[in-house]
């Protein structure tokens, strides 16, 4: 399921598709390593099972072997007894004699027991006040074990006899008043005293070490060396009690000496753990502070193995292979650590780019020691750096995504309640956003975090979903503008003047925003575009490869959605003003009233106004694309007036003299704009073949129209017709010959597109 989840994040938009073959490859290629991995530990695990049983088989016979040899013993030992007259009286008395010498023995070191004890609690406290040295060490363990087998023998005593009971110990007073269980007692205050010291110096190992104290060293060595070998026999003897109870009994040398099991090898090997594990949580203290320090947090590390190698080996047993067991403690305590890290989910992407880059660091210095990635098991991130990367990478995209998200349901809120304090006057003196810039900040602190991993996939991963997620941006404002325009120009528009109002200077503020993205007008003096600054943030991260094929192809995108957008607002902005200021007066266009009126003074004048409260509330670059729009709406609006009810041309109105002067009126505002005024009056040109098709003589409209069509391609044939059927000549003979024409005609796919005509219907 989790596989599947990770599939699922990998391909969350149809331009994820095109790295299926990549993710095959890589899933493959993962496959395979993880087959060979299995064949490889599949035969060592045979080889192992093998030889284990190899060795089970073998000491099967050794054990078979001396048993039969002790059962020989026993039967020598029983012919023998039969063989010497007067055995049992002979065994009695050296019975009687080794009784005899063992209670003597016993009482000698009974009342010995508190001498000795006082004797090893003033050594105790004389290392007490040397504790880096604890000269006495060694004697103290030498007097405790023998403390500890008297009382191990008075205990096995104690057991053997007919009741087994402790009484004796715990009501017979010495002559110092003080019973036996209570020199036990002491002897356990004592062995817990020694411990501690015992402990202390295990946990202060590398220090005693790195301060030159070898002494110290071996004497602890030494004991525990002791005891390991103690606790060795102690585990024989129960296996072979387990085992063969009835013939190890019959074995007094066999059952003499410690019954219990001390440990104190493995409370050596665990203060080695418990001093690692106390470092390692000061170390995650640390790096949740500051994840990019984590070589310094690990300097005790390298610096305890490199003590352990330079100045430990020399001072341990052979046999206990100190190195190696320091490594594999540590070894395991850094893998436990760094998965810890790898397995949070809540982990922030620059503690996980930390663990993913202090791997390699690791086994680099672990190198140094002597020690080779392959000898260290298991791997210190379970071979799971692909899947780490994969995971900082997404880490990256979601915060980006969620970012975005939430700019993208503020615009909208702010957008749809037409919200006046979403936008302000920039620096510029134009409408803008209030939250473009946090966009790109955004979007720049994200790929220095990307950039802060230092690889290509990871920052092609993060590109690759920044570019997603601003041209989402970009569909996001389309389909609000598109959704709010149908409000006002839809089958029943809305009658809201305020409405309007906000909405034409939210499409202003939406205009800037797209062409502040792209325009480096200003980049000479200092002020590149955000995407500029964009490109050049992440140009350094990425591959030459993605750099060409990808990068280019999808800003190259990005620029001609932002143009867009800017166009397709400032289009909807002219609209709005046909809409609200001159519905009226359109529909008095070409109708008798028309000839009275000055209606296109009218229009220039409102067009004015407008210009006047938002030419330089409008982006420079988008100053010009306004007047543009403004006269084309213009001319698509004169000529679809065609179309108003009662509109008729008679061949005795003076209908060409009002059209220019409505033309005359009209080009008197556009020159006051230069070589972007003469541009317009070339459009304007359309008007001229409109006054053609209505003055020409019926024989030769067709061929005005075949004019027309040649310089406007794209001029309907339904308007033409309405034009037609305006004249007050109009036939059906005129009509079907111009159609017959429009069927002759071959369109010229070459030539260049028609911004007007298209839009007159």
């Amino acid at each position: 399921m989790g596989d599947v989840e990770s599939l699922a994040q990998l391909l969350r938009h149809p331009e994820d598709l095109d790295k299926i073959p990549a993710l095959k490859a890589e899933f493959s290629r993962k496959k395979a390593a993880v087959d060979g991995q299995l064949r490889h530990g599949l035969r060592e695990q045979l080889e192992l099972t093998q030889a284990g049983m190899n060795s089970i088989s073998e000491g099967q016979r050794t054990v078979n072997l001396i048993k039969e040899e002790m059962m020989k013993i026993d039967k020598l030992c029983a012919e023998a007894q039969n063989m010497i007259q007067d055995f049992p009286h002979i065994n009695v008395v050296a019975q009687t004699h080794k009784n005899f010498e063992s209670v003597e023995t016993m009482r000698k070191d009974i009342q010995s027991f508190d001498e000795r004890l006082a004797q090893l609690e003033y050594l105790l406290d004389q290392d007490d006040e040397a504790p880096t040295e604890q000269p006495n060490l060694l004697q103290i363990h030498y007097g405790l074990t023998q403390l500890r087998d008297i009382r191990d023998v008075a205990m096995d005593q104690i057991k053997s006899t007919e009741h087994g009971s402790t009484e004796l110990i715990d009501n017979l007073t010495l002559e110092n008043g003080a019973t036996v269980q209570d020199l036990f007692a002491r002897l356990d205050d004592v062995i817990e005293r020694f411990d501690q010291h015992i402990g202390e110096a295990c946990i202060n190992l590398i220090e005693l070490v790195q301060t030159g104290n070898d002494g110290m060293v071996v004497r602890l060595a030494v004991i525990v060396e002791e005891e390991e070998k103690t606790d060795a026999k102690v585990k024989a003897l129960q296996d072979a009690q387990r085992e063969y109870k009835d013939l190890a009994s019959r074995f007094k040398s066999i059952t003499a000496g410690p019954k219990e099991l001390r440990g104190y090898k493995d409370k050596f090997t665990k203060a080695i753990e418990y001093v690692c594990e106390a470092n390692m949580a000061e170390v995650r203290e640390k790096f949740d502070e500051d994840p990019d320090k984590v070589d310094k947090y690990f300097k005790w590390y390298f610096n305890n193995l490199n003590t352990v190698k330079l100045g430990m080996v020399n001072l341990m047993p052979k046999k206990w292979k100190i190195m190696q067991t320091y490594t594999n403690i540590y070894h395991r305590q850094m893998h436990d650590f760094l998965m810890s890290l790898a397995d949070d989910e809540g982990l922030g992407p620059q503690y996980l780019l930390a663990v993913i880059n202090w791997v390699d660091r690791y086994y680099a210095k672990m190198n140094k020691l002597g020690f080779p990635g392959e000898s260290l098991e298991p791997h210190v991130i379970d071979n799971r750096g692909p899947e780490l990367i994969r995971t900082y990478r997404q880490v990256i995209i979601n915060a980006v995504d969620q970012f975005m998200d939430r700019i993208n349901s503020g615009d909208r809120k702010s957008f749809l309640d037409q919200d006046r304090n979403a936008y302000e006057v920039n620096p510029d003196g134009i409408f803008q956003t209030r939250s473009l810039g946090d966009v790109w900040t955004m979007l720049s602190q994200n790929l220095s975090v990307a950039a802060s991993s230092d690889r290509n996939d990871v920052a092609e991963g993060t590109v690759d979903s920044m570019i997603r997620a601003l041209t989402t941006r970009q569909r996001i404002w389309t389909q609000l503008i598109d959704d709010e325009k149908d409000k006002y120009m839809g089958p029943t528009p809305a009658q809201d003047g305020d409405g309007v109002a906000v909405f034409q200077e939210w499409l202003i503020a939406i205009a800037n925003d797209q062409i502040i993205c792209i325009d480096d007008a200003d980049e000479a003096s200092g002020r590149p575009s955000f995407v500029t600054i964009f490109e050049r943030e992440a140009s350094p991260l990425l591959s030459p490869t993605y750099l060409s094929d990808r990068l280019a192809p999808q800003l190259d995108e990005l620029r001609n959605g932002y143009i867009d957008i800017s166009s397709h607002c400032i289009q909807i902005f002219c609209q709005l003003i046909f809409l609200t200021d001159f519905r009226p007066i359109l529909s008095k266009f070409f109708t008798q009233e028309w000839y009275q009126r000055t209606d296109m003074a009218s229009i220039i004048i409102t067009f004015r106004d407008y210009l006047a409260d938002y030419e330089e509330q409008v982006h420079r670059s988008l100053r010009d694309l306004l007047i543009d729009s403004l006269a084309d709406e213009l001319l698509v609006q004169y000529l679809g007036a065609v179309r108003n009810k009662g509109v008729k041309f008679r061949r005795s109105d003076a209908f060409a003299a009002k059209l220019r002067d409505d033309l005359v009126t009209a080009f008197e505002f556009f020159r006051t704009y230069g070589d972007q005024g003469r541009e317009i009056m070339g459009r304007w040109r359309a008007v001229e073949f409109f006054l053609r098709l209505l003055e020409t003589d019926k024989s030769q409209v067709p061929f005005v129209y075949e004019e027309f069509k040649a310089t406007y391609r794209e001029v309907h044939i339904g308007w033409v017709e309405a034009v037609l059927r305006s004249r007050d000549d109009f036939d059906r003979a005129m009509l079907n010959a111009v159609k017959s024409k429009a069927a002759e005609v071959t369109e010229d796919l070459d030539a260049p597109a028609d911004p007007i005509m298209g839009r007159v219907k």
